[in-house]
């Protein structure tokens, strides 16, 4: 069969009009159509094993390292945990060679005591209670270390100037454990008045009087170390940062060396029951309080006796407190002396110890 030219023509036609129609409508909108005529490349078989294997030994690498980094870091921390027990063992060990010589020393002037009957242990204060019984006389040793400063006080008869009260009564308005009467005392128009320098809380209580006749003063210091001794101007005392502390008459011992007794209170009067004060080289401090009947003269301790008493013991430094019906030593709520007056005396100034 033969097919005109004329319909073969007119069928292209047709089957293309749609096709050109389209491109003219684009030409005349301006829509550029880009042909990337750049093939993508075909990654060849042999570098994608190539790659792979690269990949896989980047990872292998990686694993090695890791585990050698934890491994480094494993030993790093073992190394730590031993070194760290090393410095605390080294530091218990020194701690302990460190407090040897003080228990040592310790042991030594705590042999000369005996056996304490009575212990107060806390984390502020140690005191330890002895019989003191030498055949001529009769009394009580309290061996204290401070451990804090502020486990020490000392304190005004009723919190006033002029005010007296007994070593009991301060003891359980404070709350104390324990007490002792500290410095002398003048009386005048029905109140009781501490003698000479006196200091409370860091500040003078009636200004500063220079140590005259045989007075001292002896208290304690901001760090909690028995400070005392004459002094002849305020500057000269202040140095040494006083706290506390109260005025009495005569120093017994001075840096271990007994010092001379006047002769007034040699024997005037000659025994008489007694409240001394001392510390040893570490700080420790001593109290000792003596019984007697009366304040004649024919019972209690000599200030000589004491003072050798307490060379023998090992104390340092010796002060003696105001004594006769004043001594008074007050542990746990008891009165542990035996006052001669039969009762205690109310006083102006005490030192008080708490737990």
């Amino acid at each position: 069969m033969i097919t005109p030219v004329k319909q073969i023509n007119r069928f292209f036609l047709l089957a293309t009009g749609p096709l050109i129609g389209l491109l003219i409508a684009l030409f005349i909108s301006g829509a550029a159509i880009d042909w990337n005529r750049s093939p993508h490349p075909i990654t060849p078989e042999a570098d994608v094993f190539q790659t792979t294997a690269s990949i896989s030994e980047g990872l292998t690498k990686a694993e090695k390292d890791a585990k050698t980094t934890i491994s480094s870091i494993r030993k790093t921390a073992e190394l730590y945990q031993k070194t760290t027990q090393t410095m605390s063992d080294i530091v218990k060990n020194a701690r302990t060679a460190s407090a040897k010589p003080e228990s040592i020393y310790d042991r030594r002037i705590t042999s000369k005591l005996g056996v304490p009957f009575e212990t107060i242990q806390s984390d502020r204060i140690r005191i330890e209670l002895y019989k003191v019984n030498p055949g001529t006389y009769r009394g009580y040793a309290m061996k204290i270390r401070l451990k804090s400063p502020d486990a020490m006080k000392m304190t005004l008869g009723k919190d006033r100037l002029g005010g007296a009260e007994t070593t009991m009564q301060a003891v359980q308005r404070y709350g104390a454990v324990a007490g002792i009467n500290a410095g002398g005392f003048a009386d005048s128009r029905g109140q009781r008045y501490p003698l000479s320098t006196t200091i409370l809380n860091g500040q003078y209580v009636n200004g500063f009087d220079p140590s005259y006749k045989d007075l001292f003063f002896v208290g304690l210091n901001q760090s909690g170390q028995l400070i005392g001794g004459k002094f002849q101007n305020k500057e000269s005392l202040d140095k040494l940062k006083p706290k506390f502390g109260a005025s009495f008459v005569p120093i017994l011992l001075q840096n271990g060396v007994k010092l001379p007794i006047p002769d007034k209170w040699k024997t005037s009067p000659l025994r008489a029951p007694r409240t001394v004060i001392g510390n040893y080289k570490d700080d420790q401090l001593l109290v000792l309080v003596v019984d007697g009947d009366n304040e004649k003269g024919r019972s209690g301790a000599t200030l000589e006796e004491l003072q050798d008493k307490l060379a023998n013991l090992g104390v340092q430094d010796a002060y003696n407190l105001d004594g006769g019906g004043s001594s008074s030593l007050v542990v746990n709520g008891r009165v542990i002396n035996h006052p001669s007056d039969g009762t205690l005396r109310p006083v102006p100034t005490h030192f008080l110890f708490f737990k």
